[in-house]
């Protein structure tokens, strides 16, 4: 009878183990700094910092996401970046969402592009108001131009690709050639030797970055490779496929840095493993 119980005492902290660690998975929030370096900075954004938030997909992080607000709030960044979605097609919940904004507003600029979820739910129309309402920046396939004490930087958002599909019979709506078509959209009237930074949702473009000689780079989209495995990296990726090349962290192009977010929450696969839901930091040097 003792050996029953004491099974059955194993088996119990083992499950409850399990549903500890799963739950700090996808809810215990962490924050990864990263470094960026440039001539082409000018000199009055040294020390400029930039938060990212990517692929929320309407997650909860306490009550009126004071988890969340209070990270932010800890680096006080002189922007924060939203690099799409920001909503989930499938369990669409706009309000849980637009709370993070409603509160970051109110002390930091914020500067949002669109994702495949987006684009997917079929009401990026009523979010976009929803966004402009609170004063947010949408950029689609536009610039804006960042001032400091009589210095500018520019920074350009592009459309997911998915509206593509949504809205056009184009048969490059696929690929790089209509991510370039974006970009240089983006481009039309800034300086070409200007210190450029996009926002664009999805990595595996990385080549079309480089070539448009985009600066530095904020995506998302992979979720980290929603199980990251020791000494191999993430396990899948959307649009990547197993073992994807680009899912977290920074990668360079010749001139070009792209910074991967792990993202903030779950889509199809509602689980993650050894990859905690990430804000990212940057700061110019």
């Amino acid at each position: 009878m003792r050996k029953k119980y004491k099974r059955l005492t194993v088996v119990i902290s083992l499950l409850i183990g399990l549903g500890i660690f799963s739950y700090l998975q996808n809810n215990l929030l962490g924050v990864t700094e990263i470094t960026i370096k440039s001539t082409k900075i000018p000199s009055a954004f040294k020390g400029f910092k930039i938060v990212q938030l990517s692929d929320l997909h309407s997650n909860e992080f306490g009550e009126n996401q004071k988890k969340l607000i209070k990270k932010v709030e800890n680096i006080n960044p002189n922007i924060v970046v939203i690099t799409g979605d920001f909503i989930d097609s499938e369990r669409y919940n706009a309000k849980v969402s637009l709370e993070v904004v409603k509160q970051l507003v109110k002390h930091y600029p914020v500067y949002f592009v669109t994702g495949n979820h987006e684009a997917w739910s079929g009401r990026f129309m009523n979010l976009e108001k929803d966004l402009k309402k609170y004063n947010v920046t949408v950029l689609r396939n536009e610039h804006a131009i960042i001032k400091k004490d009589g210095q500018e930087i520019y920074i350009l958002g592009i459309d997911d690709p998915a509206f593509k599909v949504s809205n056009s019979s184009d048969s490059e709506f696929e690929g790089i050639s209509v991510v370039a078509k974006e970009v240089i959209q983006a481009k039309e009237g800034i300086d070409p030797n200007g210190f450029k930074i996009l926002l664009s949702h999805r990595p595996e473009h990385l080549r079309a970055y480089t070539e448009q000689q985009i600066d530095l780079v904020f995506t998302g989209h992979a979720h980290g490779g929603q199980v990251r495995i020791p000494f191999v990296g993430g396990l899948v990726a959307p649009d990547q496929g197993l073992l994807p090349k680009y899912t977290a962290g920074m990668y360079k192009d010749k001139d070009t840095s792209m910074i991967v977010s792990r993202g903030l929450g779950n889509s199809i696969i509602p689980q993650r493993i050894f990859n905690r839901p990430e804000i990212v930091f940057v700061q110019f040097k």
